[in-house]
C-alpha cells in the first residue's frame, strides 16, 4: 500500500524548501523538516528533501537500505524521479555514511558546475559524535559541530571537493528528522 506524502503538500514542501535554503545559507545550522510518510526504510529528512526538490528531470541514485522497491514505487508516484543506476548520473543521491560513493559522484564542470551531484548522507546525530570545524561563507568565522556515524573517508573527501571550486558536490547531513547542509565551499576540518 502506498503511503501519502506531506500532509500539506503546499505549505509543507514550502516549509521544508525554506529550511533548506537557511541550511545552505548557514553551514552547520540544524534545520527541522515537516513530517510525512515515507515507507520504511526511507527517513522523513530523506521523504521531506525527495518530495520538495526532486521532480521528472531529477535522476536519483539510492545506496542498497533505500533502494527498496516499496521506495522506488513510492517515488515515482511523488515525484516521478527516475532512478539511476550509476551514482556519477545522479543529480541526488542517498547514501548511508558508511557505504557513500564519494568520488563517483558528478562534480559538474567548470562551464556548468551547477549540473554536480548533491550528496545527502545519512548520519545518526547532530549532539554527539566527531567534532567538525567549518568555516566557509556564511559562516562568521568558524563553528564546531559534532556529527555521529560520519565516516574516516568523508573529511578527505571534503578536501578534494573543495579544492574542485567552482565544481564541486554539495552534502546535506540527515538524521531521521533534521539536515544540516554543507556547501562544496564550506572547510570542514577534525577539531
Amino acid at each position: 500500500m502506498l503511503t501519502s506524502g506531506f500532509a500539506d503538500p503546499i505549505h509543507d514542501a514550502q516549509a521544508a524548501f525554506r529550511a533548506l535554503l537557511e541550511a545552505m545559507a548557514r553551514p552547520g545550522t540544524i534545520v527541522s523538516l515537516p513530517p510525512c510518510d515515507p515507507p520504511p526504510p526511507l527517513p522523513q529528512a530523506a521523504a521531506a528533501i525527495l518530495l520538495t526538490l526532486c521532480d521528472r528531470d531529477t535522476p536519483l541514485w539510492l545506496d542498497g537500505p533505500f533502494a527498496t522497491r516499496a521506495v522506488g514505487e513510492w517515488l515515482r508516484f511523488h515525484t516521478a524521479s527516475p532512478l539511476v543506476s550509476n551514482p556519477a548520473d545522479a543529480s541526488f543521491a542517498f547514501a548511508c555514511a558508511d557505504s557513500a560513493p564519494f568520488d563517483a559522484l558528478a562534480p559538474g564542470t567548470d562551464e556548468a558546475p551547477e549540473r554536480s551531484a548533491t550528496l545527502v548522507l545519512l548520519v545518526e546525530g547532530f549532539r554527539s559524535g566527531r567534532p567538525l570545524r567549518l568555516a566557509g561563507p556564511g559562516i562568521e568565522s568558524e563553528t564546531v559541530l559534532s556529527v555521529d556515524g560520519v565516516p574516516n573517508a568523508f573529511l578527505g573527501w571534503r578536501a578534494r571537493n573543495l579544492a574542485l571550486y567552482p565544481r564541486g558536490v554539495d552534502v546535506l547531513l540527515i538524521t531521521r528528522t533534521e539536515a544540516i547542509a554543507l556547501p562544496r565551499t564550506t572547510v570542514v576540518q577534525e577539531v
